[in-house]
């Protein structure tokens, strides 16, 4: 609730009074007229001093009065005020307004009573039945309230609450209060003699309490506490403190109490500069080892972690940031539920990046950390820096296209690599790359396409790689320089069939690459592109592998179809090809190459991939991805998701399988599971969530969760129990089944939040903190 119009609006009645002529009579009236009191209607312009209309207006001269009747309306910079009736005593001063009084101010607030009295200089006053709604729909009613010092109101025998209520039925919560003092100075609303009450029933009984009014979005004050139970933590509370240090940066204190473990202290610090913003978070705790279930001596004392994030805006097109974890082990932040029991493996970085409308640079410093449970502290490396810089030039060249990127790495490893057979190594590794793409793309007259391309590559590498185990031996210390020559042309042929409003497009599609016949790669580190998955969405890439470290060589030929279907609604693209080695070295063939060996591309002639892409309906969707052996069309790969959303429900589903080739067993074995959640809206206000992981192969459950929430536009209530099934005992990482309970009170404490978003995933936004309570 903000300051109260009245002054204005008695000021303004004086002036009318003043203004207006004396009647012969001592009482005149004027009746109420199909045009109005003033003559014919006109549009209000709300910015003029003052307008007043009603159907009867009274000047009692000998009373000195002004009295305005019957559907009284009256405008002021912005604020109305409307009334049965309105009197202006000039002689006492007074402004009342009688009979189902509405002061509607500007800012949004709404100030509804039967009796609406201002004295003096018309800065204090009281209300009587008094209900007071702000803009944001939080209320106050009382049986009495008085004005003074000009921003202070005190309500008798009143309540609060920000929940909307339905007839006789009491709201979800209010605080019920014997004075409830509301001053706009401070921005606060104190309570004597409280009580807190859920569906009108008191709950809670405080001799003393206050909290920020509905105007302030930061203010120190206790947010809304957290409640759970684990088998490792046992019961927790974490009651955080939220400090309001200045508008630009804020501090939440978040202690959290474990019966099991100990206090795990917390704090967030957020900052805003002019342009940009960074957080850092902090957690430790002094562990007695004694209390873990590996009962590890080496993590007896203190143990922790910072967190920071930071991104910042140098002009319109360049920015930098970071985004850093700097922990005592790698088992801290997963034991202690800060981390996703599934992190495999932690990635800090820095940043700086530059987009033009026809450039892009980036450099990126990198620190990797392995968290697997073959992984061991020292298996990290760093990256100091990578570069890349990509520029579109603006002028065709001979018609075409003509693009250039280069890329810069320089890295070092501590942890053991193989190389080869017996070749366990660490080393550094530093290379400059450079390529140019030229490219350009024609249509015949009877509809077929040609893109014949062009690329041009050199790489300089300087790498030292040795057997820590025997110094001795130096596996590879040497500066060289290799280049790559590439040149192809892709053809596709669209048959286009109208039928309707649907459409049908069938693409055969040809490719051919072809590339420096052989270039010796064995035995070389690879550090970027060990990740190859042969698909659809690569199956005409020039190259199919993930990084610069390996090249394609030979000539190779790509060929697919396509089919495409448009309807009026669902729409469905199929994609299905294979690639074919025809001369030259196979790259994906050559061993110690450092991926896998059955990648699908071994052989002369590739697997079978095919891409699906299906929705039928706008609420139902189908991608699938697939490989199959071109010996006997046996399944390698799968990944398939299915999205439903339709109404109160949205449900994902995703299944993986590959088979993984065995050097040592010479066989396939296959790792598949599925990843599946779902969130189903019960009512405008509940919903109801889960999310599961489940391992096919070992026919066991990975994680999961069930979660219930209550949202409205007072209050959240949210129950979730989850449970993890991973062990690493060297971690300290064990089954474990963990129940938390969260609620918030709109304006008592908490997170902002929109009541027409659900998250069902689980997830709160501690970015945007709301305000904060005081109590005693």
């Amino acid at each position: 609730m903000r300051s109260f119009a009245a002054a204005a609006l008695g000021g303004a009645l004086a002036a009318v009074l003043a203004l207006a002529p004396a009647p012969a009579l001592a009482q005149s009236a004027f009746p109420k007229s199909k045009d109005g009191i003033f003559g014919k209607p006109q549009k209000l312009d709300k910015s003029l001093p003052l307008y007043l209309q009603g159907d009867e207006l009274v000047y009692d001269t000998k009373g000195n009065r002004v009295i305005a009747r019957g559907n009284v309306e009256i405008y002021y910079n912005k604020n109305v005020l409307t009334a049965d009736e309105v009197i202006y005593d000039q002689s006492a001063n007074t402004l009342t307004a009688r009979g189902n009084v509405e002061l509607k101010e500007a800012n949004g607030n709404i100030v509804r009573a039967d009796n609406y009295t201002l004295t003096d200089d018309f800065r204090d006053g009281f209300v009587q039945s008094l209900s007071v709604v702000t803009s944001d729909q939080s209320r106050i009613t009382a049986e009495r309230g008085e004005r003074r010092e000009g921003n202070v109101t005190e309500f008798s025998e009143a309540t609060f609450t920000a929940c909307k209520s339905e007839g006789n039925t009491p709201p979800l919560w209010c605080i019920g209060a014997k004075r409830i003092i509301h001053d706009q100075a401070n921005a606060t609303i104190s309570y004597q003699d409280a009580e807190v009450k859920i569906y009108g029933t008191t709950i809670a009984y405080l001799p003393y309490f206050e909290h920020p009014d509905p105007s302030v979005k930061r203010k120190s004050g206790f947010l809304a506490p957290v409640y759970g139970n684990s088998n490792d933590l046992g019961v927790f509370v974490e009651l955080p403190y939220y400090f309001a240090l200045s508008p630009s940066y804020d501090f939440t204190f978040r202690p959290r109490y474990m019966s099991e473990q100990g206090i795990l202290w917390q704090g967030d610090w957020r900052q805003k500069l002019a342009n940009g913003e960074y957080t850092v978070s902090l957690a430790g705790i002094d562990q007695n080892a004694s209390d873990l279930p590996s009962g590890n001596d080496n993590l007896d004392g203190w143990r922790g972690s910072v967190e920071t994030h930071g991104k910042f805006s140098l002009s319109s097109w360049w920015s930098y940031g970071w985004n850093a974890i700097i922990e005592s082990d790698d088992t801290f932040r997963r034991f202690y539920k800060l981390d996703g029991i599934l992190l495999t493996d932690r990635v800090n970085d820095v940043w700086l990046t530059g987009l033009s409308e026809r450039s892009y640079f980036s450099a990126k410093m990198y620190q990797f950390g392995g968290l697997l449970v073959e992984d061991d502290d020292s298996t990290e490396s760093l990256v100091h820096p990578v570069i890349d810089h990509n520029y579109v030039f603006k002028d065709p060249v001979l018609g075409g296209e003509l693009s250039w990127k280069s890329n810069a790495l320089s890295l070092s490893r501590s942890d053991l690599t193989n190389l080869g057979p017996g070749n366990f190594v660490a080393g550094d590794m530093n290379r400059v790359i450079t390529e140019v793409k030229w490219r350009r793309r024609f249509t015949d007259a009877i509809g077929i396409t040609y893109t014949p391309f062009g690329e041009l590559r050199g790489d300089a590498y300087q790498v030292n790689y040795e057997n820590p185990n025997d110094p001795s031996v130096v596996t590879l210390d040497d500066s060289f320089v290799r280049g790559l020559a590439t040149g192809g042309a892709t053809v596709s042929y669209p048959w286009v069939a109208n039928a309707g409003s649907t459409s049908h497009v069938i693409e055969p599609i040809g490719q051919v690459v072809a590339h420096n016949s052989h270039v010796d790669q064995n035995f070389l580190p690879n550090e970027d592109a060990q990740s190859l998955i042969f698909d659809d969405t690569n199956l005409f890439e020039t190259t199919k592998f993930s990084g610069y470290d390996r090249l394609e060589t030979g000539v190779r030929a790509n060929v697919g179809v396509q089919y495409t279907f448009q309807g009026p609604v669902g729409y469905a693209r199929v994609l299905a090809g294979q690639s074919y080695h025809l001369s030259g070295t196979n790259a994906y063939d050559e061993i110690n190459n450092g991926f896998n060996p059955k990648s699908g591309l071994e052989s002369d002639q590739s697997d079978y991939v095919l891409g699906a892409y299906l929705a039928p309906t706008d609420t139902f969707r189908i991608i699938s991805q697939s490989r199959f052996d071109e010996d006997d069309l046996t399944l390698r790969r799968e990944d398939l998701t299915a999205a439903f959303n339709y109404g109160p429900l949205a449900a994902q589903v995703t299944y993986t399988y590959a088979s993984i080739y065995d050097d040592t067993t010479l066989s396939y074995e296959d790792q598949q599971d599925i990843l599946a959640f779902a969130s189903l809206r019960l009512t405008d206000r509940w919903t109801l969530s889960g999310a599961l992981r489940y391992d096919l192969d070992a026919s066991r459950t990975l994680t999961d969760s069930i979660r219930i929430a209550y949202l409205d536009e007072c209050f959240m209530l949210s129950a979730t129990y989850s449970e993890t099934f991973i062990t690493d005992a060297s971690r300290d990482i064990e089954p474990d089944q963990v129940v938390m309970l969260r609620f918030e009170f709109k304006h008592l404490g908490g997170f902002n939040y929109q009541t027409n978003v659900v998250d069902f995933m689980g997830g709160e936004d501690a970015s945007s903190i709301g305000g904060a309570l005081n109590g005693n």
